[in-house]
């Protein structure tokens, strides 16, 4: 018989833990489950929900780190049984409705998430913020950014295979811990599954952990994190389009379009867009280097082949190179400075061979340096 971790994260909930338990116990029976386990992981209680816990027949473990996130990773990792169902117990998630969740599992889910937006959810359960404005918002920017088509990124009560989320290594610590759950099974090829539950008004008296804008915040920000192709790589390929655009049809000589002219003024904004462009896809394979040697997320093919060591040093001599080139035009310029003895230069003359030497080495100087920090973040990977 398969066995079931029935999980739930506890701090001061006392009002309400016993009733969460009863039902867990009552929904292993209708799931047909004999062989199970109920852990309460406590996050520092101190109104009594220990022993309560204890007398209803659960395991009770502790961790110190407050927080939603850190709670659960500690009861993932103390779990015994094959399959986890995690859920809140506050009582707003139905406890004793397991079955549809074992059946997710058995069927070859690896990861079942209960979703409210699908169920029912009963009026008053869900703040209005939440239900029609912060979920969608964040549930539709993960569908984008992780390629998942989910309707609840924030359902609290979900069944997975212990072992493989295990593997994917979850390390927030907050409510964010719920987004990260969800976009590491989605980049790693999960087989995610929705099921629609009854989402009830919790039964606590005192007002819930969730902080609506802190916790919001840091949903938003993790996804970012963990999504440098949309923050960092394709803005700045488009800027570099573009800022290279403007480079080549004003470089030469000014642009004339009807009675419109683009001449060095477009050429030095567009050349800005060119040094952007590349710092920000510079800082794109840095971020996804840093978060392949940490275990973060797993590495891409060509992060993997830009970022080897052998490869780390022809970036240096890229740098060094571009570097050098960029002080020839300069060197020009000053020349024709020279001969003038110093005096007034012709501006569209003389910012034509400034503006690309100035932007050779920013990129140069810039690349030479940035290969210094991905040898540093490489230094124990290789």
């Amino acid at each position: 018989m398969t066995s079931y971790t029935l999980l739930m994260p506890c701090l001061n909930e006392a009002e309400t833990l016993s009733k969460c338990i009863k039902k867990a116990h009552q929904g292993t029976k209708l799931a047909g489950l004999k062989d199970y386990e109920i852990l309460i992981v406590d996050n520092g209680s101190t109104d009594g929900s220990q022993a309560l816990a204890i007398a209803e027949g659960a395991r009770v473990v502790s961790m110190e780190k407050r927080g939603y996130g850190a709670a659960l990773i500690k009861g993932i990792n103390e779990a015994r049984g094959e399959y986890v169902v995690m859920g809140d117990a506050d009582d707003s998630y139905d406890w004793s409705d397991l079955k549809p969740y074992v059946t997710k599992l058995s069927d070859g889910a690896d990861l079942v998430i209960g979703t409210r937006i699908k169920g029912n959810i009963a009026p008053n359960a869900m703040p209005f913020l939440h239900r029609w404005i912060g979920n969608p918002i964040l549930t539709g920017l993960g569908n984008i950014l992780f390629r998942t088509k989910l309707s609840d990124y924030h359902g609290g009560m979900r069944g997975f295979k212990r072992n493989v989320i295990q593997n994917l290594n979850l390390r927030t610590s907050g409510m964010e811990f719920a987004t990260e759950m969800i976009a590491k099974a989605a980049i790693h090829g999960l087989n995610i599954s929705e099921i629609p539950i009854n989402y009830h008004v919790d039964g606590r008296s005192r007002k819930p952990h969730l902080n609506t804008w802190g916790d919001g915040w840091r949903h938003l920000t993790f996804m970012f994190l963990v999504s440098p192709n949309w923050i960092l790589l394709f803005p700045g390929l488009i800027i570099l389009f573009f800022g290279m655009l403007g480079t080549v049809l004003t470089l030469p000589a000014p642009l004339v379009i009807g009675k419109v002219t683009f001449d060095v003024q477009t050429l030095l904004v567009s050349s800005m867009a060119i040094i952007l462009g590349m710092q920000l896809i510079t800082f794109w394979l840095i971020a996804k280097l840093y978060t392949s040697v940490t275990n973060l997320m797993p590495a891409s093919s060509i992060v993997q082949l830009l970022s080897r060591g052998k490869l780390l040093s022809y970036w240096l001599l890229a740098g060094f190179i571009l570097s050098v080139l960029g002080l020839l035009p300069l060197s020009i310029s000053f020349i024709n400075w020279l001969n003038v003895d110093l005096g007034a230069l012709n501006y569209q003359t003389s910012l034509r061979l400034v503006i690309p030497s100035l932007v050779l080495l920013a990129i140069g100087l810039h690349i030479f340096f940035a290969a210094f920090v991905m040898a540093l973040i490489n230094l124990e990977h290789d």
